[in-house]
């Protein structure tokens, strides 16, 4: 059985990011997204509320589940009996990075690391802009799924702007 894990922030979890998890779930065996807990990084979500925003995304793939790592993701890939890393790329700027992880990766264990380009049309999207258009009290409706969009006006008390 090929495994294979598709690690992130996930903070909130975007359609560029299911695009990416989707894919995976048809090259591979099993594929486990893991959400990274770090205690040191603020995120908007808990790491148990991201698990859940994206258990609900994936509850139509049954080759997907859902748990989160703290420490190094190599260790994470070992515990679980992954082969490969599954990383979403954008841009070239992406690959100078995570070719980076990759190899050092690599220089650890023997888990390889499986670059999927992400689809032109959420090649611009980022957890990060998502929280930002969302705190200006745009429609992201069109970037997260609709339960990502109810929980970001929760924890933002926000909602998109009649214009």
């Amino acid at each position: 059985m090929r495994r294979a894990v598709c690690p992130g922030s996930f903070d909130p979890v975007t359609h560029g990011h299911l695009d990416i998890i989707g894919r995976a779930a048809t090259l591979f065996d099993e594929v486990v997204v893991a959400v990274g807990a770090n205690e040191s990084k603020k995120g908007l979500f808990s790491a148990e509320e991201r698990m859940d925003m994206i258990r609900v995304a994936v509850r139509h793939l049954p080759n997907v589940t859902v748990d989160s790592f703290a420490g190094l993701l190599v260790d994470f890939c070992e515990d679980h009996d992954a082969q490969v890393v599954v990383k979403g790329l954008r841009a070239v700027s992406d690959f100078d990075y995570e070719l980076q992880m990759a190899q050092m990766n690599g220089s650890l264990t023997s888990v390889d690391t499986v670059f999927v380009p992400t689809s032109p049309e959420w090649s611009y999207l980022a957890s990060s802009l998502v929280k930002e258009v969302a705190r200006g009290g745009r429609d992201v409706s069109g970037l997260v799924p609709p339960h990502v969009v109810t929980a970001l006006a929760e924890r933002l008390g926000t909602g998109p702007r009649v214009r």
